[in-house]
């Protein structure tokens, strides 16, 4: 390899080649051009790249076909090998996005790409090289052209915003968008009043002039800014809908502070210093965003009479508006939410800053190993599809994942050409075929888990379902004629079913099938709760008796929840109005049918019911402790992804029990409200929980239904 001149090339950098190609006898010449190469590295230059970096991106412009070279490469420099690998393992990722060119599958293509780099120092390589791959592409073919920068937007730009590489991120975008829409780049540059250069230049001197305001108020600030680039003030006016020249952050700069009161002092140098345009302040720390992003964000005539946006927030305001619920990345792509994916980014941020302060390369590559655990991995269809998994997932979970048929119907697989096992382990980028008979018939033993058959709970929930299927048909036919035989013995065919289900606690006719079926209830106990039932509706109602005279009295054991004044052996219940709970004011109603019904004293029912015979009204205070009550609690909140996971996980663990959930209409797009039919101890525990659901991020208010 003959290598480039000095102006490529520091001496250190060619002394290192050097080292690296002597022991291999490497002569070859490099695939790329050199100039290629040199706009890579002083891209590469702009972040802070040096070393195995460097390195390992220009040995990676070789032919693949030098033994000697490869094997000198891990033997002696690891660390290079693993960068070249990762550059590698990305170019099946550009193969796939030629092979399913327009048809959306970009999303997966990003996480498959983040999920096969395990050096995340593999990333800067990877953009610097398609930077200077578009600055060469001027003078290339249309097609060409057109083909790099549609890759560029689809993958490369999103993961540079993603990952905050602001320094090649804009230059990315514009280049991309030069070649993919050339009249509207052209038209909106032509628009700008001067080029990239003089904004630059415009804003260096704002800063340094607000910087010294700033100081001279005693307050301790970090100013910074860019001007905005071409393909982001499109973006912005297909956003909005405006015209360029209502666009007033084409220039703008941010001020970072200590605490809040600092923000509304500097938004004070900041007014004074320039002109405010008028119907341009917002402030979103008074009054958050829905995502909780915060900060003062305001328009002013600064130098030269050019427009100039101003955002004043604090450190943690702008740590979270970069890494946390509300990072800029999530709305510029139309981010999807998924937590796992968002956590991994988080990270991945933060080391790649820590490197750039730090310059420590061996302890990026290692503290990503450290703390990025990824918990998913992205397959491929035969198609080219990506499909994601949890770690461990099989080729059976593979097919459930397509679709439960394919899962039912699963025979066999094969992981990148060749059969495999149905417990076979996959790692991201497998292809993945699934082989199928024509009728579904899983098996049992998928469900043990020691088979290792299946990772994904989701994909045994599918095959539990299908045998559950196929026993309960079974059990409700075999449950329905053993208890048609013995209602038709002893004249029960026409009674209502509504007492015996109420009694065995079954929700359907089909469940209390399945429960004669299986002997968990005898046909004859079902005949016998039919016949008390209509005993009860047969005898004569009960006559009003004064009570007062009598002495109080406890009830029997059966009904030992209660103490209630001067009765004994009346069904005591409590009203499903207003469910009071043990350790609440109660009173008593005397009903005509249903015995003594327990209600609040607030409770509206029980005061017009009062109102109406007082007399029917008894002293009732809680007896026995113990057993557990249904209560129902509102919930009004943001409707977020995994909402319903941490609501429920929570309840969980505070020993409660979820009845039933049901989502109800509220005004507001992007709101939700919930009611909750939960089953808990007592008043204390619903207070408490309510109290912790309340404290769920995105929930606004909680109250008892």
């Amino acid at each position: 390899m003959s290598l480039p001149p000095p102006s490529v090339l520091g001496p250190p950098l060619r002394d290192r080649l050097e080292a690296i190609l002597r022991p291999a006898g490497a002569v070859l010449e490099p695939l790329e051009p050199w100039p290629v190469i040199a706009d890579m590295l002083e891209a590469l230059g702009r972040l802070n790249a040096e070393g195995d970096v460097i390195a390992a991106a220009i040995l990676f412009s070789l032919p693949e076909d030098d033994a000697g070279l490869q094997a000198s490469l891990v033997r002696e420099h690891p660390a290079v090998a693993a960068l070249i690998d990762g550059q590698r393992a990305a170019r099946q990722v550009w193969a796939l996005h030629a092979e399913r060119a327009g048809h959306g599958n970009q999303e997966g293509l990003r996480r498959l790409l983040l999920s096969i780099v395990r050096d995340l120092r593999v990333v800067p390589i990877l953009l610097a090289r398609q930077l200077a791959y578009l600055r060469a592409a001027a003078k290339g073919p249309e097609d060409e052209q057109r083909a790099l920068a549609q890759l560029t937007r689809d993958i490369h730009a999103p993961l540079a915003n993603r990952l905050g590489i602001w320094q090649l991120k804009w230059e990315l975008e514009d280049l991309a968008f030069r070649f993919l829409d050339p009249d509207t780049y052209r038209r909106i540059a032509r628009l700008l009043d001067d080029k990239r250069g003089g904004r630059e230049r415009y804003i260096d001197a704002v800063r340094q002039r607000l910087d010294e305001a700033l100081d001279a108020q005693g307050l301790r600030a970090d100013v910074a800014g860019r001007p905005k680039h071409i393909y982001s003030i499109w973006k912005k006016m297909q956003r909005k809908d405006v015209p360029i020249g209502e666009l007033y952050d084409l220039r703008a700069v941010r001020v970072l502070v200590d605490d809040v009161p600092a923000c509304y002092a500097a938004l004070g140098v900041v007014h004074a210093l320039w002109t405010p345009v008028p119907g341009e302040f917002d402030d979103y720390i008074a009054r958050p965003k829905r995502n909780d992003y915060r900060s003062l964000h305001t328009a002013v005539v600064g130098p030269e009479g050019k427009t100039l946006e101003v955002q004043i927030r604090t450190f943690a305001m702008h740590e979270q508006a970069e890494l946390g619920v509300a990072a800029h990345w999530r709305y510029k792509e139309g981010g999807s939410g998924d937590a796992a994916l968002e956590r991994k980014i988080e990270w991945m941020r933060r080391l790649l800053e820590s490197h750039q302060e730090s310059g420590d390369e061996m302890a990026l590559a290692g503290a990503l190993d450290t703390e990025l655990v990824e918990d998913r991995i992205y397959t491929l269809t035969p198609r080219g599809e990506v499909i994601d998994l949890p770690r461990g997932a099989t080729p059976l979970d593979f097919a459930y994942h397509v679709h439960t048929m394919v899962g039912h119907r699963c025979r066999g697989a094969k992981v990148n050409g060749r059969i495999v096992p149905l417990g076979h382990t996959l790692q991201s980028g497998d292809r993945v075929e699934i082989l199928t008979a024509k009728t579904p018939e899983p098996r049992r033993d998928w469900l043990v888990p020691a088979n290792g058959y299946l990772a994904s709970g989701r994909s045994r929930d599918k095959v539990r379902a299908w045998f559950h299927k196929l026993d309960r048909e079974r059990n409700v036919q075999a449950g329905r004629e053993l208890l048609e035989r013995e209602l038709k013995r002893l004249g029960f065919q026409q009674a209502d079913p509504a007492p015996a289900l109420k009694r065995f606690h079954a929700a359907t006719l089909d469940d209390l099938h399945v429960m004669v079926a299986l002997g968990d209830v005898g046909p004859h106990q079902v005949v016998r709760a039919l016949g008390e039932a209509e005993a009860e509706a047969r005898k004569p109602e009960p006559q009003t008796t004064d009570f007062a005279r009598a002495p109080p009295r406890q009830l029997p054991k059966a009904s030992s929840e209660f103490t209630v004044v001067g009765v004994d052996n009346l069904l005591v219940q409590i009203a499903r109005c207003c469910r009071p709970l043990p350790g609440e004011a109660i009173t008593g109603y005397l009903t005509r049918t249903r015995g003594i019904s327990v209600h609040r004293p607030d409770c509206a029912a029980f005061q017009r019911l009062a109102a109406r015979e007082p007399q029917r009204v008894l002293p009732v205070a809680w007896g026995r402790a113990g057993g557990a009550h249904e209560a129902e609690a509102l919930v009004d909140g943001v409707d977020r992804r995994h909402l319903l996971k941490d609501l429920t996980n929570l309840i969980a663990q505070e020993d409660a029990h979820v009845l039933a959930i049901r989502s109800e209409g509220t005004r507001g797009v992007g709101r939700i409200r919930l009611r909750l039919h939960l089953r808990v101890q007592d008043h204390g525990q619903f207070a408490r929980l309510l109290g912790k659901l309340e404290a769920v991020p995105g929930i606004e208010r909680v109250r008892r239904a």
